[in-house]
């Protein structure tokens, strides 16, 4: 059986790049043409903001992980001085009988 053109494509088609919609708009020259090409330069613009927005949360998220991976260590100490400071001090054992002190 034979398959249609395009069936078995290797890589998906890409509908518009940013190049390829403004080479349409300065081909197309109906109204509807030029907007629809602002359109989708202007998505290109917006998900390249976004990007860029991401890669910034991206490097902080980094900067952050990084300079906060000595505190657990920092917190654990922490919690154990705190619970050796809660725990109730033992009472030295009173001895019974006589003691030679003085003697």
């Amino acid at each position: 059986m034979k398959t249609g053109r395009g069936e078995h494509r290797k890589y998906l088609p890409r509908a518009f790049t940013q190049h390829g919609a403004l080479m349409a708009a300065s081909v197309l020259s109906s109204p509807k043409a030029v907007e629809m090409s602002i359109f989708v330069v202007r998505a290109f613009v917006r998900l390249r903001q976004i990007l860029a927005t991401n890669r910034q949360l991206a490097a902080k998220l980094n900067e952050l992980e990084r300079r906060t991976a000595a505190h657990d260590k920092n917190i654990v100490a922490l919690f154990q001085a705190v619970r050796s400071l809660m725990a109730v001090p033992e009472k030295p054992k009173r001895r019974i009988g006589f003691s030679r002190e003085g003697a």
